[in-house]
């Protein structure tokens, strides 16, 4: 029958996954550290060209270049060719944001939230590829203000910072005209406040925190364009502060466990605090629970779904 046939299916092989037997049998991440080996995040205000310049900086220093994380960042993981309704990404949109960032309905948190969960699967991912590659090392690009600094405050205290934050300080006003001339309708109605707010926060706060652990470089726009200078601004840093100096391979060994542990990893984010606004209750989720395994692809690990497409699935 076709539910004992679920049954059968779903006890599909599972790929190897690092653990203690591999650390047993001798694999160091130290072993794999080249010179760039490395995390550098790239910050700034709104449309004031971080993408670019992380794009630039991951092709001539040879390192993986992670893109914004957003709201269908796990999407674009699982590397979906449809994004998934806002049903199953956090109930939020980016254009409803703009648009009514006061929503009463719970809405603005709903966002911030699920960014934030996003951001924090982003980081461990790109903290996993670094110590399971290392020669080919990352580059992490981030948007708003620094969610690195919220995982602090909420404890993730297993996350280590990264060695290099490049700041891309554009003033607010070529910000709101770079929005008018290339932005979304939507950013169009960004408030010269919001934006304000976005860039003393950085000034304030997270710069001056984050050069305690991190080398810290800073461009205007212009500076930006030459990405020779800043190649070599980056070859004479030394690297010589910051909790990575501090680690070893037994460290190293449990971070990456912690960090390919997707579901521990955003265990600490779900706080568990009851908000009615943003509050579902279990027959709803239920519902959304299960009209999402309904989608071909969704029902299986991935290359296990005959409705997708998916073939020699008994041979697997």
């Amino acid at each position: 029958t076709s539910s004992l046939s679920a049954r059968v299916h779903i006890s599909s092989q599972r790929p190897l996954q690092y653990g203690w037997l591999a650390y047993m049998l001798g694999e160091r991440a130290s072993k794999k550290f080249g010179e760039y080996s490395k995390i550098f995040t790239v910050d700034g205000n709104l449309s004031s060209g971080k993408g670019k310049l992380a794009q630039q900086i991951a092709d001539k220093l040879g390192m993986k270049y992670f893109p914004e994380a957003d709201i269908h960042y796990q999407d674009r993981v699982a590397e979906d060719e449809v994004l998934m309704d806002e049903r199953f990404n956090g109930f939020c949109n980016l254009e409803r944001f703009y648009n009514d960032p006061k929503c009463p309905d719970g809405h603005s948190y709903r966002l911030q939230a699920w960014l934030f969960g996003n951001r924090v699967l982003q980081y461990s991912d790109a903290l996993e590829h670094l110590l399971t590659t290392a020669f080919v090392s990352s580059l992490f690009f981030n948007a708003g203000v620094d969610h690195y600094n919220e995982i602090k405050e909420i404890g993730i205290s297993e996350f280590l910072p990264p060695h290099l934050v490049i700041y891309l300080d554009v003033p607010v006003p070529d910000v709101q005209k770079r929005l008018q001339e290339k932005g979304e309708p939507y950013e169009k109605k960004v408030s010269a406040s919001y934006l304000q707010n976005i860039e003393d926060a950085y000034k304030k706060t997270f710069l001056p925190e984050m050069s305690e652990t991190s080398e810290i470089l800073q461009y205007t726009a212009s500076e930006a364009e030459d990405v020779e200078k800043v190649i070599e601004d980056i070859e004479y840093l030394k690297f010589d502060k910051g909790p990575w100096l501090e680690q070893d391979d037994v460290s190293f060994h449990h971070l990456r466990l912690f960090v390919q542990d997707k579901d521990g990893v955003l265990d600490p984010v779900a706080i568990p605090r009851f908000i009615p606004e943003i509050t579902i209750g279990g027959a709803e989720y239920d519902k959304i629970y299960y009209e999402f395994r309904s989608f071909p692809g969704r029902n299986y690990k991935k290359g296990y779904n005959a409705e997708a497409g998916d073939k020699w699935i008994w041979l697997k």
